[in-house]
């Protein structure tokens, strides 16, 4: 019996988060996030929601002074999107822990380094005093996956605008899946 791609659910999602600092607790602008199909970079649900600042500093998050620097010197584009949130953080939090739970039962979680997306979303979480609504053993480390065959992600193309959630989710999308085609293929498995 052959099974519809609409109805299938693809396992994984790419993460990216813009924030206004690097450490805990930290103000977070914008959620990407896109689901995706690890052999082959099939995608298909996509979550993507701008933050009220405010909302993020009345739940306790803080802004990084360098942070803050570092942005003003980015892409014109990137930082005005940044900074263009309407959505209070629990509306945003509630709507992603919607959007995984529609991906998947036990979906796992990719971001590029696990102790930056994934945790200041976990910090946020917590500063709303709502579930997170992923399991620890589910994340992902991007970067791992990169460092092991690093000419790949060197081989490929980056399109969209840096720093912009969701176009940095498709760039991670695409050399994830490339380097893991690449160690199914080339790799014994033992």
């Amino acid at each position: 019996m052959e099974r519809k791609t609409e109805h299938m659910q693809l396992g994984h999602v790419m993460v990216d988060i813009e924030t206004m600092g690097e450490g805990s607790d930290v103000v977070i602008c914008s959620i990407g996030a896109i689901e995706f199909e690890i052999n082959t970079g099939e995608t298909k649900a996509v979550f993507y929601r701008k933050v009220d600042i405010q909302s993020c500093l009345d739940a306790g998050l803080k802004v990084e002074g360098a942070t803050l620097k570092w942005w003003l010197r980015q892409n014109p584009e990137a930082l005005r999107e940044m900074c263009s949130g309407e959505a209070p953080l629990p509306e945003v939090l509630a709507d992603f822990g919607n959007f995984l739970a529609a991906c998947a039962q036990d979906v796992k979680l990719w971001s590029n380094g696990k102790h930056f997306d994934i945790s200041r979303l976990a910090d946020a979480y917590k500063a709303c005093g709502l579930k997170i609504p992923w399991k620890y053993y589910n994340v992902r480390d991007v970067r791992t996956l990169a460092d092991i065959i690093p000419e790949i992600k060197a081989g490929i193309q980056r399109s969209g605008t840096a720093h912009h959630a969701l176009d940095d989710c498709l760039y991670q999308i695409q050399y994830c899946t490339a380097i893991w085609q690449y160690m199914n293929k080339n790799l014994v498995r033992g």
